[in-house]
């Protein structure tokens, strides 16, 4: 007599795990594409301010080389908006949230126009392309490694609150040496939480229903998280090769 129970189990676990795997692949598509789209709005609006001295003229004095007003709300606004978005995000809708997440993302392209006041428009663009591989690189390895990086995410943000302690100390000291150290130790860093933060949302994705309120805002937030991963990478490693003005 044939049993056919085995087979039967079989098959609806090969289902199930299909199913799952399609979850975090849609999950994850989600995720990239408002990471993406936040990066786009980023960039565009930076060069813009950054290469129209007009606009720039809305943040900076160059006359006396300080900041206005402006240029002092859009450097500090960014914290407030991934501060609400972070302790609210209970209470808020996914719309709310998306719509936070772009103003967030154009606050931060008209916060970054300043590097191109400190830096040459040719290495920007190219530490951009780097930062761009470096961070598809570690993502992809974030997905595919069977290494539980769980362990390492404890240790790395244990190093971020360094980086973070230091910088603060590092302008008062004003020490090249310091700052150089900071981000080599920032590449490292942020390189090594796009890996954990990828791996980490692959196991949210496998968890929720795809297409739920909850996966929305889930998406949203993870997309916050690799955006901020791809950003500072960015600066840690504008800092280090970029030529200065």
């Amino acid at each position: 007599m044939i049993d056919y129970s085995n087979n039967n189990l079989n098959s609806e676990a090969n289902v199930e795990q299909s199913q799952v795997q399609v979850s975090v692949k849609s999950f994850l598509s989600n995720v990239f594409t408002y990471m993406a789209g936040a990066l786009a709005l980023t960039g565009v609006l930076a060069y813009w301010f950054g290469t129209t001295p007009s606009l720039l003229g809305y943040l900076v004095n160059f006359e006396t080389g300080g900041m206005n007003i402006l240029g002092y709300i859009v450097m500090f606004a960014p914290l407030a908006f991934v501060l609400v978005m972070s302790f609210a995000f209970n209470k808020l809708s996914s719309f709310t949230l998306l719509l936070l997440f772009i103003v967030y993302a154009a606050v931060m392209g008209v916060s970054f126009s300043f590097i191109f006041l400190a830096y040459t428009a040719s290495s920007i663009a190219s530490t951009f392309f780097i930062t761009s591989a470096t961070f598809g690189v570690m993502a992809v390895l974030g997905y595919t490694t069977k290494q539980d990086l769980t362990k390492f995410g404890s240790i790395l943000f244990m190093a971020l609150i360094g980086i973070i302690i230091a910088s603060v100390v590092n302008m008062f000291m004003g020490s090249e040496l310091m700052d150089y150290i900071i981000s080599c130790v920032g590449v490292l860093v942020f390189t090594g939480l796009t890996a954990y933060d990828v791996q980490k949302l692959k196991r949210i994705g496998s968890g929720v229903e795809f297409g739920s309120e909850s996966a929305n805002k889930l998406a949203i937030m993870g997309a916050l998280n690799l955006y901020l991963d791809f950003v500072n990478l960015f600066l840690m490693l504008l800092r280090l090769f970029g030529d200065r003005r």
